[in-house]
């Protein structure tokens, strides 16, 4: 049998999302999610399964118990309350919805001791759900360059990202520098107790972390390894997971 492997959607409030794409009409919700993610998990071996925004997420506590590992996706910004901060002018749109449907999977897959890999957003929810907090905007608030590269095919590796050496992504990489892409402009400050900083890029951007428990398959990442596709290297991060997940 597969792995099923559930994946946090996007949520928005605004019927634009709908009527744009000539399929909806006014006032309706949406709970929607990029392909790349499927198709990841799908060419990786496992079977995905998107997570809806539920009005009440204890619903879909005993549904997370069943499946075998979970991926939290990119999206909107986190919003800085979440962390203790005040928002900025820097900070982009947040979602409030989301971001409380996120907290609570992550936090349930954690306690749940399920498998978990958090993409983009998904490392920035994990450092938060653990205790950590991130920079709003990284031109503004670090010495940092500019990395929602934007301007090149999602695919296109921009810059590289150096490993810990005794670090989960060195073990699937086999090496301690990888060519990645870059489409964010939040990023993880802080980590928790329970997580330890993995990755860093060029300019010293955190670009992944794990937890510390060894014998639990944690792992979030900056880049998207999902828009790769064409990316051998890349694939290893889904394999990795999903053989956790078996």
């Amino acid at each position: 049998m597969k792995p099923v492997i559930g994946i946090t959607c996007n949520y928005d409030w605004k019927d634009t999302v709908g009527q744009s794409s000539c399929m909806g009409i006014a006032g309706q919700d949406w709970n929607f999610l990029a392909g790349d993610y499927v198709y990841a998990i799908e060419k990786a071996g496992g079977i995905p399964v998107i997570l809806p925004r539920m009005k009440d997420m204890s619903i879909l506590h005993p549904y997370l118990e069943t499946l075998d590992g979970i991926l939290v996706s990119g999206g909107h910004d986190v919003d800085p309350r979440n962390y203790g901060a005040r928002i900025s002018g820097k900070c982009g749109r947040i979602v409030p919805e989301r971001d409380a449907m996120d907290l609570a999977i992550t936090k349930a897959a954690l306690e749940l001791k399920k498998p978990l890999l958090g993409i983009c957003r998904g490392i920035q929810i994990l450092a938060t759900a653990t205790g950590g907090t991130l920079y709003q905007d990284l031109e503004s608030e670090g010495p940092y360059q500019h990395h929602f590269m934007d301007n090149s095919p999602r695919q296109y590796p921009v810059h590289h990202v150096t490993l810990e050496k005794d670090s989960r992504l060195a073990d699937i990489f086999g090496k301690t520098v990888v060519a990645v892409n870059s489409y964010h402009h939040q990023a993880v400050k802080t980590v928790g107790k329970a997580m330890r900083i993995i990755a860093r890029s060029d300019d010293g951007v955190v670009e992944g972390i794990e937890g510390k428990d060894a014998g639990q398959f944690v792992l979030g990442v900056q880049w998207h390894p999902e828009m790769m596709f064409d990316s051998e290297e890349q694939g290893k991060i889904f394999r990795a997971f999903l053989a956790a997940c078996r």
